[in-house]
């Protein structure tokens, strides 16, 4: 069965001062459409490697990558991407920074009031609208997330990129935003890949936890089915059994199979 995301023997080796750097070995991976899947592991491991194979901002060494039953050779619209750093431009209000990528990709087929209603649309979605004019500077690092994520989402994509989103955030904001995302997913039913070092964060969102072992030349080690039923609610999985036994797994396959790498000699 061929699925909406195709990662077929991919590896990745990069050219450094040192020499060959071997990334990741032999990755396969298929990704339903709809499905949430985090890819999780030490740092070092290779994740945001991975996630920038899928989103064409590096090539495989060997190997190939599928989605929609094309193969990824370069960054596309229909893969939309955030960043941990929300790499908003400074000069541009909340609004603008969401119309420039809303023009760019539906900029040729659409009047400027249907672009103009999209940005607002993807505002909204993430409950920014009241802030639509104020500049990044302006606002918090948990609103300065949400605008990222409506910027990606704006241009309607069919697969949402994310590289540990809400890190750099505060505990509190996190946990509203990860609450916001699993609403926004079961409203756009997109396909989402995310990077995490939280195990909680990537029990309580995700469909399928992709365990990555220690690099280099890492894999996948194991992939964890989360059989949790959706809506998904934190206060009343905190003590559910699924839950729980889903955290234990990731745990034990982070700390002890794949303990936490040894730092080089200096």
């Amino acid at each position: 069965m061929s699925h909406f995301i195709d990662v077929r023997n991919a590896e990745m080796v990069f050219n450094t001062k040192k020499g060959r750097f071997h990334a990741l070995r032999d990755i396969n991976l298929g990704i339903d459409k709809g499905e949430f899947i985090a890819l999780i592991g030490h740092s070092g491991c290779g994740k945001s490697t991975l996630l920038n194979l899928i989103a064409g901002l590096l090539l495989p060494t060997e190997g190939g990558l599928i989605c929609d039953n094309k193969e990824i050779a370069g960054p596309g619209p229909e893969r939309g991407m955030v960043f941990q750093n929300h790499s908003l431009l400074p000069w541009l209000t909340c609004f603008d920074n969401v119309y420039l990528a809303v023009e760019r990709v539906f900029g040729g087929k659409e009047s400027k009031a249907q672009l103009k209603a999209r940005t607002q649309a993807a505002l909204e979605l993430v409950n920014m609208a009241h802030a639509s004019q104020k500049r990044p500077n302006e606002i918090s690092g948990g609103m300065k997330q949400r605008v990222g994520i409506a910027r990606a989402l704006a241009m309607e994509p069919k697969v949402l990129l994310m590289d540990e989103p809400f890190g750099a955030l505060d505990a509190l904001t996190r946990a509203h935003l990860q609450d916001e995302l699993l609403k926004i997913v079961a409203r756009t039913q997109s396909t989402v890949v995310m990077v995490t070092h939280d195990v909680d964060e990537a029990v309580l969102l995700s469909d399928r936890i992709v365990m990555m072992t220690n690099g280099p030349a890492a894999t996948i080690g194991e992939v964890l089915e989360v059989p949790l039923a959706r809506p998904r609610n934190r206060v009343e999985l905190a003590e559910d059994a699924t839950y729980m036994h889903c955290r234990k797994a990731v745990l034990d396959f982070l700390y002890t199979r794949h303990g936490a790498p040894q730092k080089e000699a200096a």
